[in-house]
């Protein structure tokens, strides 16, 4: 049986299970197709084919728009066990499963009726929704124009995750002025203005297809315009997307980290014990342990759905202690696996390849520290990015 006809087998029957258990079943077709997407470079378009199949592309759509209602702690387990399996999987479909949980959060606890079609669109079309993130992120990137009835658009969008997989990219660009204004909305990838620029050759992560895109002249409507704020600044929106966000993109990481210390065990049980290797899986356990317990507080800050400098603040600390002990803990797999763990069969170097991906989302170690030392100082922050 081929890993396609398998993933097409797994998502025959949802029936009630829970997000988590169904990317449970999932993962082992997933697994099966890790390593030919990472040693080709290609997009994990079959596993996307399976998300869309059994639900989860929605899986964060509320139950009253046609969704499956999930919160953020089961979202994050969703992704976690996804990328335990395929790492780009788990880290791509982040990208979109958290660009749909931030309208959500919205139409919940901000009563944002204005996000309602497009949540609905998600549950009832399964349409993928791509971040920009990446490219953007505070600073903003591309030029809009003024134009009759909207604004004309030229960018180009690096890291964008999934593209080949998106009907709609969630970016902005920036509007020359006084202050300058960076404008939010959607562009549909299927305009003939958008096109995608095979760029994605990497160290890890390499079945993300996070290739750049390029909107070349599109016209937004001024109507489709959800947002302007001032470039280069902080904005109540971002303090949403970021306690929603980071969870969910570091559960990727986790997921691997996990999964990178079990190959580890089972290589180390395959060879006679001694007191090093012993010492080996002790440290790697304890790191994994401290990565673990700062994605909970990340989620734990989420929860409490009060988006602040002060939330942001603790998500991005957990942020930077959750990449810094995942990578250890699957530089100590790699110590404690030895030889073998050098090999690409065992998914190992893969996994080490891969976790090292979590140095670079916002905010990275210099801004990250800043940030957390001008909050301890009562400094400002509105600008530290």
């Amino acid at each position: 049986m081929t890993a396609s006809n398998a993933l097409k087998m797994s998502a025959a029957n949802n029936g009630t299970e829970t997000v988590a258990e169904i990317a449970a079943r999932l993962a082992p077709g997933f697994a099966a197709n890790a390593a030919k997407a990472d040693e080709g470079d290609r997009f994990v378009a079959d596993n996307y084919d399976a998300l869309k199949a059994v639900g989860l592309v929605e899986a964060a759509v509320p139950v009253e728009l046609g969704g499956r209602g999930a919160e953020i702690a089961e979202l994050c387990d969703m992704i976690r066990i996804i990328a335990g399996s395929c790492g780009s999987t788990g880290l791509a479909f982040s990208m979109h499963t958290h660009q749909v949980a931030i309208p959500a959060w919205r139409w919940r606890h901000q009563k944002a009726t204005a996000v309602e079609p497009l949540l609905k669109r998600i549950a009832a079309e399964k349409i993928v929704l791509l971040s920009s993130g990446g490219s953007d992120w505070i600073g903003g990137s591309g030029k809009a124009e003024k134009v009759d009835g909207g604004y004309r658009i030229t960018a180009r969008k690096v890291f964008t995750s999934g593209a080949e997989a998106g009907d709609l990219l969630m970016t902005g660009a920036i509007l020359d002025g006084e202050p300058a204004k960076v404008l939010h909305f959607g562009v549909p990838m299927k305009a003939p203005e958008v096109s995608i620029v095979d760029t994605w050759r990497t160290l890890g992560m390499r079945g993300t297809g996070s290739n750049d895109v390029v909107v070349d002249g599109l016209v937004i409507p001024e109507a489709n315009v959800a947002l302007a704020r001032n470039a280069g600044e902080w904005h109540p929106l971002f303090q949403v997307i970021s306690i929603i966000a980071f969870p969910l993109i570091y559960a990727a990481y986790l997921g691997v980290a996990e999964s990178a210390r079990d190959i580890a065990i089972e290589l180390a049980k395959k060879k006679p014990a001694n007191p090093y290797a012993v010492s080996l899986a002790g440290r790697m356990d304890t790191s994994l342990r401290a990565a673990q317990l700062a994605h909970r507080h990340m989620v734990a800050t989420t929860e409490k759905n009060a988006p602040s400098a002060a939330s942001v603040n603790e998500t991005m600390i957990s942020r930077a202690l959750v990449a810094k002990h995942a990578i250890e803990a699957v530089e100590l797999a790699m110590e404690l696996a030895g030889g073998a763990g050098f090999y690409r069969a065992a998914g190992l170097e893969r996994r080490f390849r891969d976790v090292q991906g979590a140095r670079f989302h916002p905010l990275q170690q210099g801004p990250q520290a800043t940030y957390a030392g001008s909050m301890a100082l009562g400094l400002p922050v509105d600008k530290v990015f």
